[in-house]
């Protein structure tokens, strides 16, 4: 049954403090029809994550106690880890480099662009399930030819 639900249902996490953007956020989702829950900090983030079938987890580079390489290790240690999207005010390429390298889904540059922000969860959310650090966890099926 809450198998169900979460294939039903689409749910994001927004961490941090957004301050303005937090607006923009919260009527991206609600067009989207996606449940959008919010944390600060950590501790609120990972009580949020254990309790809740997230698929896309949206956050800042650093909130307090934590910044986006350890969250993308918190996140991977999760039964069905979401897909990290961390956004910034000052995205150079180095932080794209390197965030995309070691497993980021995305970055995003503040102040949000809402087509931006729109075709970014689309996306990470239709690679939710397939997740090259899970692909061993099920027989992998082909319907087509190769």
């Amino acid at each position: 049954m809450k198998e169900d639900l979460f294939e039903q249902s689409l749910y994001a996490l927004l961490i941090g403090e957004y301050e303005k953007d937090r607006l923009v956020l919260r009527e991206i989702f609600r067009r989207l029809d996606w449940r959008l829950f919010e944390a600060p900090d950590r501790r609120g983030a990972m009580r949020c994550l254990r309790s809740k079938p997230v698929h896309v987890v949206i956050a800042q580079t650093e909130v307090p106690d934590w910044n986006w390489k350890q969250m993308l290790q918190d996140l991977r240690r999760l039964a069905l880890p979401p897909q990290l999207i961390i956004t910034s005010r000052h995205a150079d390429n180095y932080l794209w480099a390197e965030a995309l390298n070691v497993g980021v889904y995305d970055v995003l540059l503040q102040p949000f662009e809402r087509d931006e922000v729109e075709r970014v969860v689309a996306s990470a959310r239709r690679h939710f399930n397939f997740r090259p650090e899970l692909a061993g966890r099920a027989p992998l099926r082909f319907t087509g030819i190769a």
